[in-house]
């Protein structure tokens, strides 16, 4: 009976519910440029798993950030929750996070560098968690969403970027580049921050880029429908969680990524 319970007991330490999320700060320069980041995965299994670069909403990396990056890792993600506004930014309000943002977009061939960079970093974090570095892509939130945008307009080959409510306009001329990795965005039809024709302008832009490019409308749906922490912002804001949305967008994206990954 010693000997079974002491079985049993080894069982149940190897077992998926004695695993535990990491979050592991990493850390890259680009040129003078200091970049600090949080890498998150589940330390159930050392099976290889595909890797998703998370850029956060205009805030950048918060609790809330790292929380969604939980969620989406499960144990089937490595996902790098990834700094493109240099360490020692770090909004604490509003208008800190606007400054950021519109000094990001005010430069969006850096923005572009930085956000490849990220997805660079990710890779080699291969030797450390179990990442298969040949199987990455990228998703972010508002701010996030229009940056991995920006990321699918430089040509990169990655397995797939999910844009959460973000922004759709290019911050740069199209100059020809094809877009090479399937696009999924997911926006609210009721975000006043994306007007009905900054979506035709998007949709002519990616097939002019050769995209394979989906767009899905939430009816009802605002600005941050994905984000819980905006749950108890004022009704008439255009800033609001919708639960409904929310849940059908992440579904959307598992089954986006599943069939990406899937196909390598």
């Amino acid at each position: 009976m010693r000997r079974l319970s002491a079985a049993l007991s080894l069982v149940l330490c190897a077992s998926p519910s004695f695993a535990a999320m990491q979050t592991k700060p990493v850390e890259w320069k680009i040129g003078d440029d200091s970049f600090s980041g949080v890498l998150v995965y589940d330390n159930v299994n050392a099976i290889k798993r595909p890797g998703l670069v998370m850029v956060p909403n205009w805030m950048g990396i918060t609790d809330n950030a790292i929380q969604h990056a939980k969620d989406i890792a499960g144990d089937d993600y490595v996902v790098l929750v990834a700094d493109v506004y240099g360490k020692n930014v770090r909004p604490k309000n509003k208008d800190e996070a606007k400054a950021a943002v519109g000094k990001a977009y005010g430069d969006a061939t850096t923005l572009r560098k930085r956000i490849n960079e990220a997805v660079a970093v990710l890779k080699a974090q291969d030797k450390t968690a179990p990442l298969d570095a040949n199987r990455i892509g990228a998703l972010g939130f508002c701010f996030g969403g229009s940056t991995v945008l920006e990321l699918a307009r430089t040509g990169a080959n990655l397995a797939g970027i999910v844009s959460f409510h973000g922004g759709l306009k290019a911050h740069l001329p199209g100059n020809g580049v094809k877009v090479n990795t399937p696009v999924l965005v997911l926006n609210g039809a009721a975000d006043k921050s994306v007007p009905n024709e900054d979506i035709v302008a998007f949709e002519k832009e990616m097939d002019e880029a050769g995209a394979d490019w989906q767009l899905v409308n939430y009816s009802g749906a605002r600005h941050c429908f994905a984000e819980i922490e905006n749950a108890n912002n004022a009704p008439e804001d255009n800033c609001r969680y919708d639960e409904r949305a929310s849940k059908r967008s992440f579904a959307a994206m598992r089954a986006f990524f599943a069939e990406r990954f899937g196909a390598r």
